[in-house]
């Protein structure tokens, strides 16, 4: 029950737009001027009228940018039936297919729909539907084998999900290219649960008058009880492999433990097991001695689908405890970010000097390398946690939780979220973030590396100052920390600062 007096912050509800509405936004974008200047209708009584969603109008600029033709598209990539094949087995995605056709298809007064499944280039692996339909797709290049990415058929429901890493709509003249304006698709990414790595797109497609308006959320759904099945799946071949681990593990003098590819713990002896360990994105190297961020230096040999994995007392260092914060699914166990064994401590040792790397150039695959004292790691990061430390490598000086939050969801409020992901973080890095305001430690060398096109700096992110940032690189009036000024132009500032509002 609502108190008196008090004031809940709801979202604002905007009516869609509609067939018509949305050809003018289309149009007039394509209309204006190659600079990043926009222009605005001021006859209009509503001027937001012409201006496109976030998502979708930094997708229509980068297309400008790459000079895609809206009548023509670029030249189509088609995968013969070998490939085709080929990719079929090595993407995870065959046995989900009773799952998506039975969620996705088989529902009764449903209008007319195709059922398209794409792997994470966006080649269609295998697409499905009412014959007609399917007649009509065909004319415009979405068929199996096709690779439907915006370059080459610009804004589309596929490539705007793999890119975004969320549920999306492309609406009618969403699109970039005229000739898919009378389609809508709906598309969800699917995430393999056990490393995290994005596999592929459901995508829905009809006529974009008789789409309706559950369909983004039924095939989210569908994403989802995708991924519940792989989780499964996953879940029977861990026990598989602690099977094998069992009595080999009884065998092994001092502690041990069994990780299947993904990290994931199957068995342990003589030590509290993590439930996942983060392996080198990389692979192993020759060597047979390696240095895992929670247990110092290990020998690691392989071991069916999987690895064994012994910590060697080097250096005193003594294996992380239970729920230490380096690894997966455990933020609120007992290690904590300076006690004996956490990682937090040796970074706070170490963040004297230290060296780190946000990398941005592969989109949807953001990382962050450390080299310091204690040796050199690396770690995948989340959309989030990117977005949060590339604000802070661009402005040097702190951000304010409130700022960031402003930053990230154009609502200072919102600080609740931004504070819970920062911790997250810190648990990670230790004395490599200060707060108060958040921010990198002085001694602390940040360089980013970021994509050829700035348009793919963490695509997945509509956050204002992260759009800000994408604009100004593209205009070449700001560059990512570390990264040299381009020929001929004056030096810019040391950094890629965005503007933000005062804490």
């Amino acid at each position: 029950m609502r108190q008196p007096g008090r004031q809940t912050r709801r979202p604002e509800r905007r009516t869609p737009q509609t067939a018509a509405e949305l050809a003018k936004v289309h149009e007039r974008a394509l209309a204006e001027a190659a600079a990043r200047a926009a222009t605005r209708d001021t006859t209009s009584d509503d001027p937001s009228l012409f201006q496109p969603r976030p998502e979708i109008g930094d997708s229509w600029e980068r297309l400008r940018r790459l000079g895609l033709d809206p009548d023509a598209g670029a030249a189509a990539v088609h995968l013969g039936p070998a490939e085709i094949e080929h990719r079929r087995r090595t993407s995870g995605l065959d046995p989900l297919l009773p799952v998506l056709r039975g969620t996705l298809l088989e529902q009764s007064g449903q209008p007319p729909l195709i059922l398209a499944i794409a792997d994470a280039d966006g080649h269609i692996l295998w697409q499905e539907g009412e014959r007609g339909l399917r007649r009509s797709a065909d004319r415009i290049g979405f068929l199996t084998g096709a690779r439907w990415v915006e370059e080459s058929v610009g804004t589309n429901g596929i490539a705007s999900a793999l890119r975004a890493q969320r549920p999306m709509q492309v609406h009618s003249a969403e699109h970039y290219l005229r000739s898919h304006h009378s389609w809508t698709c709906v598309a969800a990414p699917v995430h393999d649960p056990g490393t995290g790595r994005l596999i592929g797109a459901i995508n829905l497609s009809g006529p974009a008058h008789s789409v309706r308006p559950y369909l983004l959320q039924l095939t989210a759904t569908a994403a989802k009880l995708a991924e519940t099945e792989l989780r499964a799946r996953r879940l029977e071949s861990l026990h598989h492999l602690r099977t094998l681990a069992a009595p080999m593990l009884a065998r092994v003098n001092g502690p041990a433990l069994v990780v299947d590819a993904a990290g994931w713990t199957a068995a342990a002896a003589g030590l509290p097991p993590p439930a996942r360990l983060r392996l080198p994105a990389e692979g192993w190297s020759t060597t047979a001695v390696h240095w895992l961020p929670s247990l110092g230096e290990c020998v690691i040999e392989p071991l069916a689908d999987g690895w064994l994995i012994r910590p060697v007392p080097l250096r005193n260092t003594a294996p992380a405890p239970a729920g230490d914060p380096d690894c997966h699914d455990s933020p609120d166990g007992p290690g904590t970010p300076d006690g004996p064994g956490g990682l937090g401590g040796l970074l706070a040792e170490q963040a004297e000097g230290a060296r780190v790397r946000l990398d941005l150039r592969r989109p949807g695959s953001p990382a962050l390398s450390v080299q310091g004292a204690a040796g050199s790691w690396s770690h995948a990061l989340s959309p989030r946690h990117a977005e949060l430390l590339l604000l802070l490598a661009t402005e040097r000086n702190g951000l304010s939780a409130a700022q960031l939050a402003d930053a990230l969801f154009g609502d200072p409020a919102r600080t609740v979220t931004v504070r819970a992901e920062l911790s997250r973080l810190r648990r990670h890095l230790g004395g490599l973030l200060a707060h108060r305001p958040y921010r990198f430690a002085e001694s602390v060398l940040v360089d980013v590396a970021g994509p050829e096109d700035p348009y793919d700096l963490l695509p997945s992110s509509s956050g204002p100052a992260v759009r800000r940032l994408r604009a100004g690189l593209a205009g070449g009036t700001v560059r990512l920390p570390g990264t040299p000024p381009l020929p001929g132009r004056l030096p810019a500032p040391r950094t890629g600062r965005v503007p933000l509002p005062p804490a």
